[in-house]
């Protein structure tokens, strides 16, 4: 077993090469399919064919996330494996809230992403012991503490560009002619739900362009980070 020493000085690809050996078909790569999964799924199949990935579809993602489901496809021969919420559970929260709740409050955000993310994403990783995300330290002050390794609720979880710059991202993708996501090039820096997803404006960096009405709260959905801040989340259990 490799461990959180090691895997700090480890490449990217190695730790993903290791991962795919150690654990097969119980590892996957989680993606929206930014720039730095992208990175990951193009590495992971540089080692096998075979490379699972999976993506959260939300039931709210824009016409050109679901095209990146069909290049990864026609570019890696991979059948992408979508992961969607609970219908009843999206039913009984739009009825009580509205459809569009994210807007009324960070609380009601909170919400939304954990019916449509976080609890669909914690029964999908049950087929799993180990996954990879892109997550990078410099992303947000949020992400800075992200380690390349992490044991999460008796999995292992790899962020193995933890460590890298948005510079190194990008000069992966041209070297090895990644597929990039089409809202790139219409200023998106940070890709998730149509509604809550903009591009950047003047001035700003990062993920400034998710939920930028809000004026609190930490721009993470739950699947990383509970509102707190802390790595550890647990579902909220609450009726929707």
């Amino acid at each position: 077993m490799l461990d959180l020493i090691e895997s700090e000085t480890a490449p990217a690809a190695d730790l993903i090469a290791w991962a795919m050996e150690t654990y097969r078909d119980r590892f996957a790569i989680s993606t929206g399919f930014q720039k730095e999964g992208m990175a990951i799924v193009d590495m992971a199949w540089r080692v096998s064919r075979s490379v699972r990935v999976f993506t959260l579809d939300t039931g709210r993602l824009p016409g050109q996330t679901q095209r990146m489901i069909e290049i990864v496809g026609e570019r890696y021969g991979i059948d992408v494996e979508r992961v969607r919420p609970d219908a009843e559970e999206v039913q009984r929260m739009t009825a009580r809230h509205g459809t569009d709740l994210f807007r009324d409050s960070v609380e009601s955000r909170q919400l939304c992403c954990e019916i449509r993310k976080v609890r669909p994403l914690d029964r999908k990783l049950g087929e799993f012991d180990a996954w990879a995300t892109g997550l990078r330290r410099d992303q947000s002050p949020e992400r800075a503490g992200v380690p390349k390794l992490e044991r999460l609720d008796g999995r292992v979880k790899l962020n193995p560009l933890a460590d890298w710059t948005a510079a190194q991202v990008e000069e992966y993708t041209r070297r090895h002619d990644v597929p990039m996501h089409p809202l790139y090039a219409r200023g998106f820096a940070s890709i998730g739900c149509e509604p809550c997803t903009r591009a950047l404006l003047a001035g700003e960096t990062g993920r400034a362009g998710r939920w930028w009405w809000e004026v609190e709260g930490r721009k993470e959905c739950g699947i990383h980070f509970a509102p707190d801040g802390a790595v550890r989340r647990a579902p909220r259990g609450e009726d929707a």
